[in-house]
């Protein structure tokens, strides 16, 4: 009874421990990878593979998953470093980085601190390029800089299985004594411009005035042509009359004339002294006889 019991509990016993055996064997030859992980699989100390997003096997208890990597997108800290424009201002510039890994064993295998060594990368390339330029080309050409600092970036990083997604300059600070001699030059030109925009005004009306005086003479200069033209054309006709008629066609314009200036003389209120010429009666009346002369 007891020997079977034995052989019984025994042979259990083996098969207990072939199926737990079993159960870790496949609990250590299948991994199931997140899709936000990469998994770098040792063999012995050395890499064997890395594993990708889903189900993986590997060989039990020969490889060995070291190294469980993140590949989603990382924000390093916001810093601030110092740096000397090339016309001796010194500013203060934060800095943002965003980054994520995309080949885990050389990131695992080649940098200790990605983040610390991403950060000093990036603020030696600040530093280098601004240094290149002046602080109103960091002021005003703020994208071309991020640009060149984030190709830089990516170029000294890539050895490091990372992605730079962004680079970004966020803040360029300057100590008091500069912003304080940047406003006076900005109130400066300020004045300068509103100068050079008051005389532009005064020479714009200058100008305006000489050819509203130029048009004037342009137009009267019309009007006495056109006056001179007249009095051309009624000279011709009064000459032609008197080619045709002779003394009494000249005579009887003179006649007209004097008539015209007599009535011209009358006209009035009543109340003025006229003083004629003995000769303007008889003027008058040769004048009346020519003209009914004419009738």
């Amino acid at each position: 009874m007891n020997d079977n019991l034995t052989d019984l509990f025994g042979g259990n016993a083996v098969s207990l421990a072939i199926a737990v055996l079993v159960i870790v064997t496949l609990y250590k030859a299948v991994k199931i990878v997140p899709q936000s992980e990469k998994h770098v699989v040792e063999r012995f100390g050395r890499l064997r593979t890395v594993l990708g997003p889903g189900i993986n096997f590997i060989i039990p208890f020969l490889d060995v998953v070291a190294h469980r990597i993140s590949v989603l997108e990382r924000q390093l800290p916001n810093a601030e470093q110092d740096a000397i424009t090339s016309d001796n201002v010194l500013v203060k510039v934060e800095t943002s980085v965003f980054y994520r890994i995309t080949e885990p064993e050389k990131t695992v295998y080649r940098i200790r601190d990605v983040d610390g060594a991403i950060a000093t990368t990036v603020a030696g390339i600040v530093r280098s390029e601004i240094g290149k330029i002046e602080l109103d080309q960091v002021q005003s050409n703020r994208a071309d800089l991020i640009t060149k600092i984030r190709e830089q970036v990516v170029a000294m990083v890539d050895d490091w299985g990372i992605e730079v997604t962004r680079a970004e300059i966020l803040d360029v600070n300057l100590d008091a004594a500069t912003r304080s001699a940047m406003l006076q030059q900005l109130n400066a030109e300020r004045a300068r411009r509103a100068q050079v925009t008051e005389a532009e005004g005064r020479k714009r009306a200058v100008e305006l005035a000489a050819d509203a005086d130029l048009y004037a003479a342009e137009q009267m200069a019309k009007a006495r042509r056109v006056e001179a033209d007249a009095e051309a054309y009624a000279t011709g006709v009064v000459a032609a009359a008197i080619k045709e008629n002779g003394l009494e066609a000249a005579q009887y314009q003179v006649a007209l004339k004097q008539v015209e200036a007599l009535q011209a003389v009358a006209t009035g209120d009543g109340k003025q002294t006229i003083l004629l010429p003995a000769a303007a009666l008889e003027a008058f009346g040769n004048a009346f006889g020519l003209l009914k002369g004419k009738g």
